[in-house]
Order: C-alpha cells, then structure tokens, then sequence
C-alpha cells in the first residue's frame, strides 16, 4: 500500500479537511487534522449548507455517517422563496417541498455548518485534531515536510494536504497562480434567537431560505440552527469596496444608513436585519481561481476545497466541491492501479481541476445573472423550470 507507514498531515478542519480524514481512517491510514481554531467550540461562522447527491452526500454516505446526517438536518430549510426588493412573493415551494427525501438526486438537505462539523469531528479517532496548530511555514525535509505553526511546534508529515481554505498559505508551495476578483461582494450578518429579535424577518423566513432580488443588488439568507438567521447583502462594487466606504463594521447604525442609501427602493422591513444582527458584519469580496489554472504535480503536497478552487457561491457547491475532493482524493490516494504516490496525486488533481472549473463557471455566470437588471424574471424563470 502506498501509504503504508505514511504520516499525512491535513491542515484545515473545514468539512473537506475533517471528510478526507475520515475517509482516510476507514483504510487504516495515519492521518492527523492540524486546526487553527482553539477547540472544538470555536465558533462556526457562515450560512448553512446544502449537501448534493453526487457530492456531499456522496461523501458522507462513503464515510459510513448518513445515519447520524439524517438525526442533525434541517428539515424544511431547503425551502425558498424568491421576491423583489419590496418583500412581494413570486414563488414558493413551502406548501410543495417534500420534508425528506434522501436518494432523490435532486434533495438537497440543509445543515448547519456547527452540526455538520460536529458528525465529522465525532467520528474521528481520539486525537485526531490537534487544536491551536495555526500554520505559519514548511520546509522540505528529506522525503517530506517539516511543517512549523504559531504555537511553536513543528511537527514532520510524509503527505501534506491543504484543505485551510480561499487564504490557503500552503497553496503558494505547490503554484503561484492567485484568484481574482468576481465583481460581486456580499456584507455576512448573522441575528441570535430571530424569533425574538428579529420577528418580522422571521416570519417572513419560515424557517426556509429567501432570495431577494433587486435592480443589481440582492440579499441572500437562511435558517440556520439554534434558531439562528444568517444572511447576506449581496451587490457589485471595487475589489476595495470595504477598505474604501470608510464604513465600521462594528456599527449597525453605521450599516444601516449605507443600506437606506445604496438600497433605497428596497422596503424598510429589511431595516430589522441591521437592527437585530450581531457585530462585527463581515465583507466578504467574492473572488475565484483562474478556469485554466494548471500546476506540476507534487510527490506529497496537494490541496482540496477552497484551496485548490475557490469559487463564487452563487451554484451553492462550495462545500460540496471540498467533500467531493475528499472522497476522490481518498480513492486516487488509495487505489492499486497507481503504483506511485506522484501519480495517485496527479490523476486526482486532473479530475479535481476540471470538475471545479466547471462548477467555477456556472457560480461566475449565476452571479452575473443575480445581480443583473433582470435578475428577478431571469431567476423566477429558472426555479419554474427545474
């Protein structure tokens, strides 16, 4: 086997990073997860996630957790609603949408980022993750790396695998090729105990999804667990956007006004958004990886998920791309017909690179397409025909 007596190191506890490690487990290989969050109780931060059938599904099911996905889903939340800017429904799927319908490959179950890593991090053998590991550096050492992190360790790994996300610090060891910038950028807010806090948003939610559209601007938001509400102003702007507008992201008051201005057709019962979210709201410039990117294979370095292939999220596969990474690389990595680790690698960053670009092109065109003039009739028309 080749990867007997192989020390691989996963650096990211993303759902891709935690997804490959257990995958990696079920063949007995010696894999060890290095997170940058202090513990397991660090805060998850972001929307919910929807997991497709030939992806993030894929994986879980592989990794043997179907089961406990099941027992921590969100039912219902996969419903949407799509209007205009002044909160007039044009289409619904609450009274149509099926609660659960697992093997459909069209249902696309919702879970809270929290839930999700929880299954993941439980499944994992004692020690696994090792906590406060920020990566800071590597160096070659003989046959592998020598990987050093802001606490002051250093630890050795035969197999390093980046799964540390769209800021990866090791992606540049294995090519300098860089995202860019999309045009679009969204301000993330999130509101504690909605029901209470923000009554109207809530029930006009219904523990589903809401996708807003206006005159080239959008807002975006979802159920999360706990009875949480996250949510995202969606717009185009400079790359700079959030340096430039002077703007304190501390400030509600502050972000409330700028949304009064640049969204002054929209209704004042978005207002509760601003007014019930926690601080700070996070800019978020939306960004991706070139669709011809190429590299030369590397021996025992290689990288999943946002690392390798950032992407708008505007086709919803982010998460779903990073675990698909985890499952093929998993069985490129595993798989008799590679003799060597070098192959295994590259056969895998083949496939990896032209499934993610065209993922990558579709949430590009899907983020021209919600953020044009048209938006609200071209995305009326889209959800009528699937």
């Amino acid at each position: 086997m080749k990867l007997q007596n192989k020390k691989i190191a996963i650096v990211g506890g993303g759902p891709g990073g935690l997804t490959l490690a257990k995958l990696l487990q079920l063949q007995e290989v010696n894999v060890t997860v290095y997170e940058r969050d202090l513990n397991k109780n660090a805060r998850v931060q972001g929307s919910p996630l929807d997991l497709h059938d030939s992806s993030g599904l894929a994986a879980i099911n592989k990794a043997n957790l179907l089961d406990e996905f099941k027992n921590n889903f969100l039912p219902k939340a996969d419903r949407k609603k799509i209007m205009n800017e002044k909160t007039e429904v044009f289409f619904s799927d609450h009274e149509s949408k099926i609660e659960e319908n697992f093997g459909n490959p069209n249902f696309r179950p919702e879970i809270d980022r929290g839930a999700l890593r929880k299954i993941l991090l439980e499944s994992l053998q004692p020690g696994t993750v090792v906590w406060n590991s920020h990566f800071i550096t590597m160096d070659k050492q003989n046959d592998g790396w020598l990987l050093h992190f802001k606490n002051g360790d250093s630890i050795y790994a035969d197999i390093v695998i980046a799964a540390d996300g769209a800021n990866s610090k090791i992606r540049p060891y294995i090519t300098d090729i860089k995202s860019f910038y999309s045009g679009i950028t969204m301000v993330e807010g999130t509101i504690y105990d909605a029901k209470n806090t923000a009554p109207n948003i809530s029930t006009l939610l219904n523990g589903g999804k809401i996708m807003a559209f206006g005159n080239q601007q959008n807002i975006l938001m979802g159920q999360k667990g706990n009875g949480e509400i996250g949510f995202y102003i969606s717009f185009k702007a400079n790359e700079n956007w959030a340096v430039n507008s002077g703007l304190n992201f501390n400030d509600k008051a502050a972000l409330l006004e700028w949304f009064k201005t640049t969204y002054s057709e929209w209704s004042t019962v978005w207002y509760e958004l601003f007014k019930s979210s926690s601080i700070p709201f996070i800019p978020r410039p939306i960004c991706c990886m070139p669709l011809d990117q190429n590299w030369k294979t590397m021996p025992n370095l290689t990288m999943l998920g946002d690392a390798a292939h950032v992407m708008p999220p505007f086709a919803g596969e982010g998460v779903n791309m990073a675990m698909r990474d985890a499952l093929e690389l998993s069985d490129f990595l595993t798989a008799k017909n590679y003799d060597t680790l070098e192959k295994a690698i590259s056969a895998y960053e083949a496939s990896m690179r032209t499934r993610a670009a065209k993922v990558a092109k579709e949430s590009l065109e899907n983020g021209e397409l919600m953020h044009s003039e048209v938006s609200l009739k071209t995305m009326l028309n889209f959800f009528s025909n699937h």
